[in-house]
């Protein structure tokens, strides 16, 4: 086992799984250590995945610069990837007169950061592109989209993996300690030391931890709650463009909202609620919050039913403004002058998703200032495979596939029309990462109606006769959400 390194990286979310995809370009060494039982298991799986503009953020700030020249880049690296993304748009809804201050900031933002293609638009205007929206002004933003977040940050990390970069998932950092000849010592919970010439930390909601371990005082990182309910397909192109209200200025978020995904499902949220520091990972939807969401998804969408409340789920924003002061802050992406090597990023929040290939860039020319950058003759650029999910492809193409791999043809997932050969796929993930989520983020089971109870069944039942598992090795997550508990009794095989 290599445990010395050109480049270490800490955490594999999206934003650290798009600096090491970037620094695979080069002839370097790159180690990626997760504490997690594979990527995008945080805040890069726990949001809206939404591709955002650029006008919610000041000029000149990196949350600006950094939104829109990553969102500028989007579509190259979603092809390049097989990642679906669509460019559906986006209404900020002034809903009173209140509103229009706000709104119209938004817009004076969006036009210095070079926002293309803006328009304020009155209600008979909206209506075309929305039916039903509410509100007397909107700001339309025909570059904002929406993408899977887990999708694109397993994406980047599994081509970063084929370019030569070790992924170490379930390995917490314990110890860093800076070298006297130069580099750094990681200390690895189970697995031992390593070292490596530059350090990279893209924790996320542990950042301000790590970097305290070097001895740089790097401000706190506060945990925002975001919790969102998840609406079944049957509501798939009812919702056109995303419709956003207009912010309060000392809003911790962007308020909530209605947010199609590339699935055909529709989000209702996110709220925003500071949570205290050693619940930094609880990820409990709150019995205070789903009432509020249920009703705010009646008042946007009458036509609701109870039933169609599939499930819910919560995300956690790693912010720099405390509670008594709300708002969003600057991200803090900084090359430590006292701590020469070390490079970390804090309150990395929304826009993170869509900024990440951007401060990948911005990060690798932090980079070159401490090591040669030597490009690679045979990067590989392209992931294989297709964008999307089986299902989706024409029947002409399928009927191929499914002659040549007859597992194609048999449906694991029966909601979202998953087949064995994804399922397959999933389990046989580059990282070989076996927690239950990794197939779910992977092959998308586990996310219909049904929420399991068709899909889960047989994957266990697969992942028992054809891989060996026994009740001790399905997790969920992790070690602390073991699938089988207590006595459990063996079935012939």
């Amino acid at each position: 086992m290599n445990k010395n390194y050109d480049i270490a990286i800490i955490g594999a979310g999206v934003v650290g799984s798009a600096i090491a995809r970037e620094l695979s370009r080069f002839e370097l060494k790159i180690a990626v250590f997760e504490k997690e039982m594979d990527v995008s298991f945080g805040t890069s799986c726990r949001n809206s995945g939404v591709v955002h503009s650029g006008i919610n953020y000041l000029p000149g700030t990196n949350r600006a610069w950094l939104d829109v020249k990553g969102n500028a880049m989007m579509d190259k690296l979603c092809a390049e990837l097989k990642v679906p993304i669509k460019r559906i748009g986006k209404l900020t809804v002034a809903l009173t007169e209140e509103d229009l201050p706000g709104l119209h900031k938004q817009h004076d933002q969006g036009k210095a950061n070079g926002v293309a293609g803006m328009e304020l638009m009155k209600n008979d205007a909206m209506q075309k592109i929305q039916p039903g929206v509410q509100g007397f002004l909107g700001l339309w933003t025909p570059s904002s989209a929406i993408i899977s977040p887990y999708g694109l940050t397993i994406a980047l990390a599994e081509n970063a993996h084929a370019n030569g970069v070790d992924f170490y998932l379930n390995s917490e950092v314990t110890a860093l300690k800076k070298q006297e000849q130069g580099g750094f010592e990681i200390s690895i919970k189970e697995s031992g030391t390593y070292t490596a010439k530059v350090l990279i930390n893209a924790a996320g909601l542990h950042a301000d931890e790590l970097s305290r371990m070097l001895g740089v005082d790097a401000p706190a990182v506060w945990a925002c709650r975001g919790e969102y309910y998840v609406l079944d397909k049957r509501l798939s192109g009812s919702l056109r463009t995303l419709i956003y209200p207009v912010p309060g200025p000392n809003d911790p978020g962007l308020g909530i909202h209605l947010t199609p995904t590339v699935d055909g499902n529709i989000l209702i949220g996110p709220s925003a609620s500071y949570i205290p520091d050693e619940n930094r990972e609880n990820y409990r939807a709150t019995k205070e919050i789903m009432p509020c969401l249920k009703s705010e998804g009646l008042r946007m969408l009458p036509d609701l039913s109870a039933s169609d409340f599939i499930r819910n789920f919560a995300g956690n924003r790693p912010k720099l403004s405390p509670p008594e002061i709300g708002g969003n802050t600057e991200f803090l992406i900084e090359d430590v002058k006292s701590v020469p090597g070390f490079i970390h990023l804090l309150g990395i929040e929304s826009p993170g998703l869509t900024s990440s290939p951007a401060i990948a860039e911005y990060v690798r020319d932090m980079v070159k200032t401490h090591i040669t950058l030597t490009p690679k003759a045979n990067f590989i650029s392209e992931r294989p495979g297709f964008v999307g999910h089986f299902s989706e492809l024409p029947e002409e193409q399928r009927m191929d596939m499914i002659a040549s791999e007859p597992e194609y043809g048999e449906i694991i997932c029966r909601c979202e029309r998953i087949t064995k050969k994804e399922v397959r796929d999933a389990i046989e993930n580059p990282f070989g990462a076996a927690a239950l989520l990794s197939i779910k983020y992977r092959a998308r089971t586990m996310m219909g109606r049904c929420q399991g109870g068709f899909c889960v069944p047989r994957i266990t039942r697969m992942l028992r006769d054809e891989y060996g598992y026994m009740p001790k090795d399905y997790m969920l997550r992790n070690e602390r959400s073991p699938m089988f508990v207590g006595r459990v009794r063996e079935v012939a095989r």
